[in-house]
């Protein structure tokens, strides 16, 4: 008998194939099959820190100690998982302090589950193997190896900072995976309600409180998407202006609003300083480059090349303790669906 696959994104049941076989349905078929309710229909994307790094290129700076990090690929799992699903970075120290930080946090409060983690991103596996001789599990090893450790109830928690399309490539290959496990419950990602867009912008300010002194502008930069996911950036940045807080901005490195397009808002104000600030999980590639970097094009030279004094912190949201809260919160709902459904 088919298992049930529970998706806490308010996902429909899905009835697929087993641990190990070729999926009985197509992807197409498998979206066909998947709804959503008005609770998860707020526009959200996926968090893509994508790094450009070429693999078999010298890297001239150094980003931290690999071995600090806890990659979380053990075996001996037991009955109950949670694997923590994130595109990855290849910045040792920020890695640790950013997903580290929130597979800890969720560690320490699910005391009947194992955590593991999984990434999306095989380019930042291989290079983090290269470089460190670390192997990190991507999302196929990390569901292959709870089907070898007979795990019962799997919940998948993405970091995701929106549901988009690396979330529904998620959502896909973790659905081949269906008959392995008696229950399967998605917790969402990070912007899905109006709740959490509230609460992230709470966040946000309050990590900023410091520069906010009515001369500053405090600049976000998120990835951007072509996806129709993308209007969350414009969403956070209407509800920043709403509640007040209009010298904060909102762009993106690959879409809109650009950089132009907030440069453009800043110099309509009356600042002396400009605040960058990675609108991302993770502080890697893009935040130490094309926000932070020397190059002409960079956020900061451009900021700087038009007058402005700027202040950049590489940091990723994974680092702020109200921001994983909120991961932790969605963990509980997804844990919550199947101790709810086990107890019918």
């Amino acid at each position: 008998m088919k298992k049930l696959l529970a998706f806490m994104l308010g996902l429909s049941v899905l009835l697929l194939t087993g641990c190990g076989d070729q999926p009985e349905e197509s992807s197409s078929d498998v979206e066909n099959n998947i709804s959503t309710n008005a609770e998860t229909d707020a526009p959200v994307e996926s968090q893509i820190d994508s790094e450009k790094e070429d693999e078999d290129e010298e890297e001239n700076y150094h980003t931290g100690d690999a071995s600090l990090d806890n990659i979380r690929n053990q075996d001996n799992i037991g009955d109950n998982e949670i694997l923590v699903v994130s595109f990855g970075t290849s910045f040792n120290d920020n890695r640790r302090l950013t997903i580290g930080a929130i597979e800890e946090e969720i560690d320490n409060q699910f005391s009947d589950y194992e955590i593991r983690r999984g990434f999306t991103a095989d380019i930042i596996i291989n290079h983090v193997q290269k470089r460190d001789n670390i192997l990190i599990d991507n999302v196929e090893t990390a569901l292959q190896r709870a089907c070898d450790n007979q795990v019962k109830n799997l919940v998948i928690q993405p970091t995701h900072l929106m549901n988009g399309y690396e979330y529904q490539e998620l959502v896909d290959k973790v659905a081949q995976y269906a008959d392995a496990f008696e229950h399967i419950a998605f917790g969402e990602p990070l912007l899905t309600s109006d709740e959490d867009f509230k609460k992230v912008e709470q966040a946000i300010v309050n990590w900023t409180s410091e520069y906010d002194d009515g001369e500053t502008a405090i600049c976000f930069m998120g990835h951007g998407t072509e996806a129709d996911s993308n209007a969350i950036y414009e969403k956070m940045q209407d509800l920043l202006i709403a509640d007040g807080y209009e010298n904060y901005f909102i762009g993106t490195v690959e879409a809109e609003p650009s950089l132009d397009t907030v440069l453009e808002a800043v110099e309509s104000g009356n600042y002396k300083r400009v605040v960058l600030e990675p609108l991302m999980v993770v502080s890697g590639d893009h935040a130490n480059n094309d926000m932070a970097g020397d190059e002409e094009d960079s956020w900061k030279s451009v900021f700087e090349n038009a007058g402005y004094e700027v202040i950049c912190l590489l940091r990723g949201l994974g680092e702020n303790e109200e921001i994983r809260q909120i991961y932790v919160e969605h963990t509980q709902t997804a844990v919550d669906s199947i101790t709810d459904t086990n107890a019918e």
